[in-house]
């Protein structure tokens, strides 16, 4: 168990195989630190050795510093954690890029977001969008938890479509932002949303509802391309700040191939600095959607790319009408719309894709795994590596129906900001939500993610910190399911790099296997569990390059 990992240091040889191969051929050695390996030993080293974008050697620093080439850059870590790069297994960062945000992750008071508004205001020229597309929620705020009414909004922004949406609840508009999104007391309330009015029929600056949300954020203007790429470069870098050198992305809203164009970009010109993973997603409504959609499923071909641009295979949505809702207790569980998801999964079983599906509650868990249970006795999938995301309300019995389809469970750190809310929605169910020591102790496969941008913050550490404290962002405690935090790690590291195919490539710091890792600026194993939060990378190396150092 990992629980009962003894933190090994190595104090003979080095963790390595066949390393005369590469003596002296090293071009970077890191040493003097705490090399947190997460290999299957969890063995804590003091050195490594780079030769281009791969690790040669992990030991002591004696023996890995003979591994250094002339002219090699020696690190001197001082004492410093290292630990592998963190890789998030359900983002929707690709989406993310097509707007530069104004982000509340992490943000416990409102008077702090106030302030940030009124700064990302000065320096916006005028009409210019000013756009918070979720990542946070009124609970998270500890001085005063409310949102951002439209005379407030008004007042401070006069000139500038302001729009600040509160997870997939609510957005918040000033006047100029209904003006320019062309939102006034005559438009139709959107498909699952509803744009509120007051007594006197007088719009209040709320859209509310799901289909609300993103009614508003499609209003939003696209950049052009070399506006998209410098989004995307920018996003880029902030990842690697957090300590995020990849991810397996689920898509999202409104997503096309424009959305896809700056990462492959990038990739194919080696100015990626992040490993982007993605799932194809369709999220067809009716019968006659699925007969498209299986169209575009025989024609589909993964694993074009490289080890930094790649599809995976399928994701997110088999049928959107049984999409669960993570704050809706009651489900679509209708047999005719089973039916659809059903063809949509025979179809990819029938292709031999990777499929990874959205589903929360637990009577739908129930319904998916019955269907998945079916197509394996006709077409056998379980090679594959299929998976679920979020599963908060899954049992002991249905982890182990997963185990024997040989499924993946991908559980995230949605109650961050979520958690007072999933609280008045489920009442005490919402304390195992997710249950992460049950997924734990299950034995099955499963991997630590966010579920980035719009329902919670992106930062991995966040995640990390939740999964161990239960706390949610301000400090509320609504999580009672912890793990410890080298549980944690191997879940965000190695676990995930499994999920992501990659797992002769990235997941520890080994031999052989891509130099991505994270000097950290505080040790993560020994650090109080309620500042894990706040550990910042300060050096992030994706394929042996440094692509963050912090000034």
């Amino acid at each position: 168990m990992v629980g009962s990992i003894v933190r090994t240091i190595v104090t003979a040889g080095l963790l390595c195989v066949g390393m005369a191969a590469y003596a002296g051929d090293a071009d970077l050695i890191l040493l003097n630190g705490k090399i947190i390996t997460v290999d299957d030993q969890f063995h804590i080293a003091q050195a490594v050795a780079i030769k281009g974008s791969r690790i040669v050697a992990v030991g002591k620093n004696a023996e890995v510093r003979k591994q250094a080439a002339a002219g090699a850059r020696i690190i001197d870590l001082k004492g410093k954690t290292v630990i592998p790069g963190l890789i998030d297994n359900h983002a929707h960062w690709i989406r993310a890029a097509e707007h530069d945000e104004l982000r509340f992750d992490g943000v416990t008071t409102r008077k702090q977001a106030v302030k940030m508004l009124a700064e990302r205001l000065r320096s916006a020229k005028p009409g210019e969008w000013i756009a918070t597309l979720g990542g946070w929620s009124e609970e998270q705020f500890t001085d005063d938890p409310r949102g951002f009414p439209q005379d407030e909004l008004d007042r401070m922004a006069p000139n500038n479509p302001v729009v600040i949406q509160s997870v997939y609840n609510h957005s918040y508009l000033n006047s100029a932002a209904l003006k320019a999104a062309k939102i006034d007391e005559s438009t139709p309330d959107p498909t699952n949303g509803k744009i509120e009015k007051d007594a006197a029929g007088k719009l209040t600056g709320v859209v509310r509802g799901a289909g609300g949300v993103a009614f508003v954020a499609a209003k939003v203007p696209l950049p052009e391309r070399d506006e998209w790429l410098a989004n995307t470069r920018k996003l880029v870098t902030e990842l690697n700040s957090m300590g995020v050198t990849g991810w397996m992305d689920a898509g999202g809203r409104g997503m096309g191939p424009k959305h896809y164009e700056p990462y492959k970009y990038l990739s194919e010109r080696g100015e990626l600095n992040i490993r982007a993973f993605w799932t194809t997603i369709q999220q067809p409504g009716t019968p006659a959607q699925v007969d498209e959609v299986l169209k575009v499923i025989a024609q589909q071909k993964p694993f074009q790319g490289n080890d930094y641009f790649n599809n995976l295979g399928w994701g997110e949505s088999g049928y959107g009408p049984v999409t669960t809702q993570l704050l809706r207790v009651v489900s679509n569980t209708k047999p005719e719309d089973m039916l659809q998801f059903k063809r949509v999964a025979v179809a990819l079983a029938e292709k031999g894709l990777y499929y990874n599906t959205h589903v929360e509650m637990n009577d739908v868990i129930n319904l998916f795994l019955d269907q998945y249970e079916v197509i394996e006795k006709t077409v056998p999938f379980k090679g594959f590596r299929w998976s679920f995301s979020h599963l908060d309300q899954i049992d002991e019995v249905q982890l182990e129906r997963m185990k024997k389809l040989g499924m993946s469970a991908l559980i995230h750190s949605r109650p961050l900001i979520q958690g007072a809310l999933m609280h008045k929605a489920h009442g005490d169910k919402a304390w195992d939500m997710p249950p992460f020591r049950r997924v734990q102790d299950s034995g099955i496969r499963w991997g630590l993610g966010s579920d980035a941008t719009a329902v919670t913050t992106s930062s991995p550490f966040y995640t990390l910190a939740f999964a161990v404290t239960g706390k949610m962002i301000g400090g509320r405690k609504v999580n009672r399911q912890s793990i410890t935090r080298e549980e944690a790690l191997i879940a965000h590291t190695r676990s995930n790099a499994a999920i992501v195919f990659q797992e002769s490539n990235l997941g520890s710091i080994q031999n052989g296997k891509y130099a991505d890792l994270l000097v950290l600026d505080r040790d993560y194993l020994t650090v109080p569990a309620d500042q894990i939060k706040d550990i910042k990378p300060v050096i992030t190396m994706v394929g042996g390059k440094i692509v963050y150092e912090k000034k």
